[in-house]
């Protein structure tokens, strides 16, 4: 067992903490997140959007805690936002205008987890009067990021969350989301309601387990009824949030458990690969570090996946939806890193390679890819694996787990960098990289910032808000400076578009004499211009995360200046999907300020491509030389904002009335939560009734999970049809079993309300 008393004294900084110094290599606190940062996406260069579940958190909104916060990177503050629905382990992903929407969640609870006050037929929350949130299982969110300059009481910079507008058709939680090459975004699998892990024990029902697990996939916009996916049966337990990836075939990498496939979106044909080498489970609850490396014109944009860490646990450890049998606490997480290209460009037969093991074992591990082409991983544990519990197989009583309520131990403060382009043996380094004191476990995050420092929030191993166990729900934010940091001057280019096509046109941008020192000649050579997303951040995986690098040619003038002539995206929006990135010149390995365009026609639609151009020869210049010596470390962002228009306007006219419809929910909801009679919700709350023993199959092992929506499995017997979306009807017409109804009344989502009106139709299981 890892000792445990160096870590009670970390606690919860705070904002009078704050330092801003931007050494390389350094860590520093910048502020409070005010919810706890379970998932976080970067909006447009003044905004990072963090989402937390639903908790008791002392920032409030509206009468209740908030789950929300918009982080406004120049001033290190946070702003609550309004979010309705559960958003607890939901996943999300951009859209090609440069929105985001998130897809699913929990059902609603209240203090210290439990299922909300108000109940729907699906064994969950509907409504929870003290934290008024509303179920999440089938929400679809959406929101359009906003500036400074904006108008943040207008609906258009809110979140638009009203699942009887706008939702799925089935109930996801931890489920998997990748966009396609024409924007649209491929939702797998799931939970439909909680656990540990996806199963029972015995595992006899490895598609559906009785109706708790969701072995679908469906489509956002909707390309018809969900349809089973049998790699999420014969992974079944340990198939939640599957790690995808798109190919430039159009066919889709899915990694889970020990396996792993590559699946055809349009006719759901798999092929197998191999199984991953030495039984590593890299997705939840092992949350391995998983990224894919640069696509760059050396390896023609090939897409090699890199899996590190996890855990090679025994499958009979891992128990089940209650809680894991083994005390995983005391089981080291895997250094282990295998390298996958799935579609090898000489034709090949795939197969994992052995790659460099990291430094130490991680657990929760992050992958964030930086500008210059090297991979950052922060946060995580030395030993055990996400999720939280308060007992195990091996522990039956809550008072002697040794951890809280923490499934892992031993943070790792120290981040590292892995360079793929290093000689094998030689990739790993953390020479020169500071160390964090805060303890960055189940629910932190990490996220690319447009001045090339990385994000660095979250952690909440609770059920509820807890600020006083050893690993407490954390708000602290820090900031990671690269090592590229140590440079005394940025580039700073000029002529940057704000949006790209797939093919065509070359474009030229300009690098200023004062963006480097030395000879112009050199500089120009060792140039590159890459796009990076950095995605959707959750549970230590960055959905939709990727780093291009475009073509690029030269002229070199005489007042030591050049012209960087760059090539547009590759035309295959398979390679780099639509939507927003960050555009970086990299100068000898150190960074511009990053500046966001959209990639792509803007439109969920297949993507306009065009025939690449030939871009000019390099032309030298011996006698320039560049004049940054005497420059200053420039790390301001811009403030300059894509075109996104209004949400998804390119969908189908329902959604253009967004604004109006969500301007009314939020008045309507605004005004139901005044009404409704709530205690005003603690910093913290009680954990809940502690279960003891360990059950390993059958209905008993079912009603020995803790009685609380957020972590422990509510038993259903069958699919419930009435969660389904119609088929028959209008895309995007979706239906949902609760649209935010009174609180004081037990609702019945099939029936009419109190005023008489029916609002959502349906029938019953």
């Amino acid at each position: 067992m890892l000792p445990s008393l160096p870590w009670l004294a970390f606690g919860v900084a705070t904002s009078s903490r704050l330092v801003y110094a931007q050494s390389a290599g350094s860590i520093a606190q910048v502020g409070n997140s005010l919810v706890s940062a379970m998932m976080m996406f970067l909006g447009n260069e003044e905004k990072v959007y963090i989402l937390d579940k639903a908790e008791g958190n002392s920032a409030q909104i509206n009468g209740h805690p908030a789950w929300g916060s918009a982080w406004d990177i120049n001033s290190h503050t946070a702003t609550p936002m309004e979010v309705y629905t559960n958003t607890f382990c939901a996943s999300g992903m951009h859209l090609p205008n440069g929105s985001y929407a998130t897809f699913g969640g929990n059902g609603a609870v209240g203090p210290g987890g439990n299922i909300g006050s108000v109940l729907n037929n699906a064994g969950s929350g509907a409504y929870d009067a003290t934290y008024g949130d509303y179920d999440g299982g089938t929400a679809i969110r959406i929101l359009n990021p906003c500036t400074n300059a904006d108008d943040w009481s207008s609906s258009q910079c809110q979140w638009f969350d009203n699942a009887t507008v706008l939702s799925m058709q089935k109930r996801r939680w931890y489920s998997a989301c990748e966009p396609l090459g024409d924007g649209t975004i491929a939702l797998i699998g799931g939970f439909v309601n909680g656990g540990y892990i996806n199963r029972n024990t015995p595992n006899i029902d490895p598609a559906y387990e009785g109706g708790a697990a969701e072995p679908t996939y469906e489509f956002f916009p909707s390309r018809g009824a969900a349809t089973e996916m049998q790699f999420m049966v014969s992974t079944s337990g340990l198939n939640s949030y599957a790690h995808t990836y798109l190919m430039p075939s159009g066919k889709m990498l899915v990694q889970a458990n020990i396996s792993t496939m590559l699946w055809d979106p349009d006719t759901n044909a798999e092929t197998p690969l191999p199984g991953m080498p030495g039984n590593v489970v890299r997705v939840y609850p092992a949350s391995g570090a998983v990224a894919m490396l640069p696509l760059t014109p050396a390896n023609n944009w090939t897409p090699t996946i890199l899996f590190c860490g996890g855990s090679d646990m025994p499958d009979s450890y891992w128990g089940n939806y209650s809680y894991p049998y083994y005390n995983t606490w005391d089981y080291p997480a895997s250094k282990d890193c295998q390298r996958l290209t799935p579609e090898p460009p000489d034709g090949s037969s795939p197969a994992y390679e052995q790659d460099d093991d990291m430094l130490e074992g991680r657990t929760m591990g992050q992958f964030i890819a930086l500008p210059d082409g090297t991979l950052l991983v922060v946060n995580g544990a030395l030993n055990g694996t996400a999720g939280y519990a308060q007992a195990t197989g091996m522990t039956p009583n809550f008072g002697n787990m040794p951890y809280g309520e923490s499934l892992s131990a031993g943070p790792v403060g120290t981040p590292a960098i892995y360079n793929p382009n290093m000689p094998s043996g030689s990739r790993w380094s953390n020479a020169g990289l500071g160390t964090s004191n805060i303890a960055r476990l189940y629910h932190s995050s990490a996220m690319l910032l447009p001045d090339a420092s990385v994000m660095i929030a979250g952690s909440n191993p609770n059920i509820d808000v807890n600020t006083s166990t050893i690993y407490p729900t954390t708000y602290t934010v820090e900031v990671f400076y690269p090592p590229y940091f140590s440079a005394s001057v940025r580039p700073q280019p000029t002529g940057v578009p704000t949006q790209l096509s797939y093919g065509g046109a070359y474009f030229n941008l300009t690098v200023p004499a004062t963006s480097y020192s030395g000879s112009a000649n050199a500089a120009a050579s060792n140039t590159t211009v890459v796009l990076s997303r950095g995605g959707f951040t959750t549970h230590a995986m960055n959905m939709g995360q990727r780093h291009l690098q475009l073509n690029s040619t030269f002229t070199v003038n005489s007042d030591g200046s050049y012209v960087l002539h760059v090539a547009q995206a590759p035309p295959s929006p398979n390679i780099f999907q639509p939507g927003p990135a960050l555009l970086f010149v990299v100068v000898n390995g150190i960074p511009s300020n990053g500046t966001m365009v959209i990639v792509g026609s803007g439109n969920v639609e297949t993507q306009p491509t065009s025939a690449v151009s030939d871009l000019p020869p390099n032309v030298l210049n011996d006698a320039a030389q560049g004049a940054g010596s005497s420059g200053s470390n420039s790390n301001q962002s811009s403030s300059s904002k894509p075109s996104t228009g209004v949400i998804i306007g390119a969908i189908v006219g329902a959604i253009a009335l967004i604004g109006i419809i969500g301007a009314a929910f939020g008045i309507c909801m605004a005004r139901r939560r005044r009404a409704a009679s709530r205690q005003h919700p603690a910093a913290a709350y009680a954990m809940g009734t502690t279960r003891s023993g360990y059950v390993g199959s059958g209905a008993a092992a079912a009603d020995r999970a803790r009685h609380s929506d957020s972590s422990a499995f509510v038993p259903l017997q069958q699919d419930n049809p009435s969660l389904a979306w119609n088929a028959s009807s209008v895309s995007l017409q979706y239906r949902d079993d609760f649209g935010g109804r009174p609180s004081d009344v037990a609702y019945d989502p099939y029936n009419p309300d109190p005023d008489g009106i029916r609002r959502v139709e349906g029938h019953r299981s």
